[in-house]
């Protein structure tokens, strides 16, 4: 699976999440593809993806809660 290091709009990170973890759960990505994916995204775009230490209300919406706790686990991880 291919990411790109950098997104436009939130929306379109929360989608680029979205096909990451659905990809992990759906074992089409090994789990340490996700991790690096993941970290990734988060360097690269760490103001659309958090801000005051908790996910932007755009990913929030988008992504939803199952999701967003595997992100916060893998960020937690560093």
């Amino acid at each position: 699976m291919e990411l790109r290091l950098f997104y436009r709009t939130q929306r379109d990170l929360a989608a680029a999440l979205n096909k990451l973890v659905d990809s992990y759960w759906q074992e089409e990505i090994k789990e340490q593809e996700l991790i690096e994916g993941v970290k990734h995204m988060h360097e690269n775009n760490m103001e659309k993806l958090i801000k005051n230490n908790q996910f932007t209300t755009v990913v929030q919406q988008q992504c939803g809660k199952r999701r967003l706790a595997v992100v916060e686990r893998i960020l937690k991880i560093n």
